[in-house]
C-alpha cells in the first residue's frame, strides 16, 4: 500500500482538487483507493456528498475509540464515493478541538499510521487531504505517509506557504530521524499571467530538485467536476486539468518504483 500526503500550510492552492483528481486516476486503473479527509473544515468529505457537521462517525474518532486497532471499527467509519472502488475516510467539524483535547497525550501523532496498517491489505493507494496548520493531524500525515505532494498556487503569496511547509516538514523528519520524499506542484497556473509565469520561474531556481516539471492549469471543469460530486476523469477525461494530473500520476508513481514503491 501506497501512502500520499497532499499538504500545504497555506488554503486554497488546490490541495483537495490533487486528492480527487489523483484518487480518481488511480480508480480508473483498478486500484483500490482510500481518500483520508485530516481537515476540519470537512471539503474532500463535503466534495463526496457528505456532511462534516452532522457524521456520526469520522477520522476524529479514531483518536478515542480504542477500537482504532481494529478493522471492523474502521471499516464502519468509511463511506462510499461515485466510484466503487474508492472509499472515503470523512472528516467531521469536531476535529477542530482535537489539538486541545490531546495534547500532552503520547502516541497521538502515530493514530492514523497505525489505523492505516490495519487496512493494509485491503488498499493499494492511500491518499491524505491535510489541513493547513502544523499541529497533530498534520503530524499524523507525515508520520503516516511515504510520500508528501505539495501543491502550490503559482501566485506570490503563495511562496510563503511553501516555504513554511518545506521548513516544517523537514523539522518533523529531524523529529522522526526519517527521511519523506516530495514533490511540490505547481497549481492553477495561467500562462497569460505575469504572476503565474514569475512565481513559476522563482518555484524552479529554489526548489529545482523537488519540483515537478510541469503544473496544473486553471480548469474550470475541475470546479465543474466538484458541484457534481463525481472525480474529474468522470467528467472530462479528456480535459486539461485531468491531463496535466495524468502526468502528475505518472511522475508520482515512476518515482515511487525508483524509490521501492513509496
Amino acid at each position: 500500500m501506497r501512502i500520499w500526503s497532499i499538504a500545504n500550510q497555506k488554503g486554497g492552492v488546490g490541495k483537495t482538487t490533487t486528492v480527487v483528481s489523483l484518487g480518481g486516476l488511480l480508480a480508473s486503473q483498478g486500484k483500490r483507493v482510500l481518500l483520508v479527509d485530516l481537515d476540519p473544515h470537512g471539503s474532500l468529505t463535503s466534495y463526496f456528498g457528505q456532511d462534516p457537521d452532522s457524521l456520526d462517525r469520522s477520522l476524529y474518532h479514531l483518536f478515542f475509540e480504542q477500537r482504532h486497532k481494529d478493522k471492523s471499527f474502521i471499516q464502519s467509519v468509511l463511506k462510499p464515493t461515485s466510484l466503487n472502488n474508492v472509499a472515503l475516510l470523512p472528516a467531521t467539524t469536531s476535529l477542530a478541538t482535537l489539538e486541545r483535547q490531546v495534547s500532552g497525550q503520547e502516541g497521538m501523532g502515530l493514530v492514523l499510521a497505525r489505523s492505516l496498517a490495519q487496512l493494509w491489505e485491503e488498499y493499494d493507494h492511500v491518499l491524505l487531504d491535510t489541513p493547513p496548520i502544523l499541529g497533530v493531524l498534520l503530524v499524523n500525515a507525515l508520520a503516516a505517509c511515504q510520500r508528501l505532494v505539495i501543491p502550490t498556487q503559482t501566485e506570490h503569496l503563495a511562496l510563503k506557504g511553501l516555504e513554511r511547509m518545506v521548513h516544517t516538514l523537514r523539522m518533523v523528519m529531524r523529529s522522526q530521524n526519517r527521511s519523506l520524499p516530495y514533490t511540490i506542484v505547481p497549481t492553477l497556473f495561467d500562462r497569460r499571467t505575469g504572476a503565474s509565469l514569475t512565481t513559476l520561474k522563482e518555484m524552479r531556481r529554489n526548489y529545482q530538485d523537488a519540483l515537478w516539471e510541469e503544473a496544473i492549469p486553471v480548469d474550470t471543469r475541475l470546479r465543474d467536476a466538484s458541484h457534481e460530486g463525481v472525480f474529474p476523469h468522470q467528467l472530462d477525461a479528456g480535459g486539461r486539468g485531468v491531463r496535466a494530473y495524468r502526468h502528475l500520476l505518472a511522475s508520482l508513481e515512476q518515482a515511487a518504483a525508483a524509490e521501492g514503491g513509496g
